[in-house]
């Protein structure tokens, strides 16, 4: 395989590992900080178990993808040098103000309050926790900040060949960073919401800490149906987004070869025919698409083969067609996976307002693996937006092919995908290990003690 092709594959799969992590830690340490507000209001011990017992899986999750995030980073020096150099004015900065600002903020006061239960007031220790909530939320804006640019690049001017950031402001006001931000943070929200959902459903199966339990699926079903919606209406404005600026990839998005017409259509079902340029056996839902696109039943939708003549006279000779499959189905296993979370959080809902949900064995069954739900669609969701901007790394300025490192062989790429593979599967089998054993212990264990106050060298007994 070629460089391109390998650096790609290196990409996509050290993104979408670093992507599991990155929403359940956003979504986990907003919501102990709701427990943990509860505790101080309501002054109920049990809301402290909830935001301890939670907030260890938080810290767990936490420390595994800031290894992640580091691997990712180093990609850009190693397999695309060419890119980096070519943007790294302009995409280096909001990285940079992730690391130095949002990252120590959030290390500084997760140590605060892990260490400060029973030492700090405790408003004082409710702040920490809401201060790494935050911490975390601006953490996933200036990423997004970074990856808006190379989506939709503004605040910038091109000297000697490379992009140079003249208006930072232009930056982070971007139109895709205010409709993609908000979307992220609805699916952290929602992943944070149904992992607590999840494993407490299995103790209420199991008829382990039924109180508690009972209480964390409460909040969680509530957090994720704000989640589940949130997710629709930005997922709404994002369509809308892309059909003023990134048109092609909204037609690929819906496998639309020609344009629409008036009004546009909303595919639910196609099979997609790359060879011949066209998708057959439709199942369409009329109206809908023109409404996504415009927020009103009537507008026509430009389809691929018009956009890629406009393309080729803009940008010159080549394909700017991405992957219509996998950008056609990524999009529609989202939306799937977007209904089932409200669905699952309307039926806990009723069930948990009825008093029913601990008896619901059924219902606690099918909710279990639904856990595992958001993470999906996080996951198609990004794999969506990033191939949908085929062939162009930097959208209208910088081809993907362009941006690969010239000096890097196919057999290095390799070796590095490889040992990247295996640091990776040692990470997910520690993390899973250190979930299962405090999933075993249960909150009565007082996990968080267990795991930070460890002491391999003993020294507590010095003296």
């Amino acid at each position: 395989m070629s460089e391109l092709v390998l650096a790609r594959a290196q990409f996509a799969t050290t993104t979408l590992f670093h992507f599991i992590f990155v929403p359940l830690s956003i979504g986990l340490a907003f919501i102990v900080a709701v427990m943990q507000t509860l505790y101080l209001v309501k002054k109920k011990e049990i809301y402290r178990k909830m935001a301890k017992f939670w907030g260890t899986f938080f810290l767990i999750n936490f420390a595994v993808g800031v290894v992640t995030g580091i691997i990712q980073e180093f990609q850009f020096g190693m397999n695309w040098s060419s890119y980096s150099r070519f943007v790294g004015d302009v995409f280096g900065a909001p990285l940079a103000i992730e690391a130095l600002l949002a990252f120590f903020m959030e290390s500084t006061f997760i140590g605060l309050w892990i260490f400060g239960w029973d030492r700090l007031p405790k408003k004082l220790h409710l702040a920490c926790i809401w201060l790494v909530s935050i911490g975390t939320m601006l953490s996933a804006l200036w990423i997004m900040a970074a990856n808006s640019f190379m989506q939709n690049p503004a605040g910038y001017t091109i000297h000697n060949g490379r992009a140079e950031m003249n208006d930072f402001a232009a930056v982070i006001l971007n139109q895709k960073l205010q409709v993609a931000y908000p979307h992220i943070i609805f699916g952290s929200l929602a992943t944070g919401a149904f992992f607590i959902a999840g494993v407490s459903a299995w103790n209420l199966i199991k008829k382990k800490e039924v109180a508690f339990f009972k209480r964390s699926v409460s909040i969680a079903l509530i957090i994720g149906l704000i989640g589940g919606i949130g997710l629709a209406f930005s997922g709404h404005d994002q369509a809308r987004y892309l059909v003023r600026v990134q048109p092609m990839k909204m037609a690929a998005a819906e496998g639309l070869w020609n344009n629409s017409g008036d009004p546009a259509p909303w595919t639910l079902f196609a099979v997609i025919d790359t060879k011949n340029k066209k998708s057959v056996d439709k199942v369409e839902i009329p109206y809908l698409l023109s409404y996504l696109s415009y927020g009103k039943f009537s507008g026509e939708v430009k389809g691929m083969n018009t956009l890629q003549k406009e393309y080729v006279q803009e940008y010159g000779e080549g394909n700017y067609i991405p992957p219509v499959k996998t950008t056609f189905w990524s999009f529609r296993i989202m939306v799937v996976v977007g209904g089932i979370l409200i669905l699952f959080s309307l039926i806990g809902l009723y069930l948990v307002w009825k008093k029913k949900i601990e008896n619901s064995t059924r219902f606690l069954k099918w909710l279990f693996p639904v856990m595992f739900l958001p993470t999906i669609g996080n996951s198609f969701g990004w794999i969506m937006s990033e191939m949908g901007r085929q062939p162009w790394v930097v959208n209208g300025l910088m081809k993907t092919s362009a941006g690969v490192s010239p000096n890097v062989s196919a057999g290095e790429i390799l070796f590095s995908i490889i040992a990247f593979s295996l640091v990776y599967t040692l990470l997910a089998v520690a993390m899973a290990y250190l979930f299962i054993r405090v999933i075993k212990q249960g909150p009565q264990a007082k996990p968080m003690e267990d795991i930070t106050a460890t002491d391999p060298f003993n020294t507590r007994r010095v003296g």
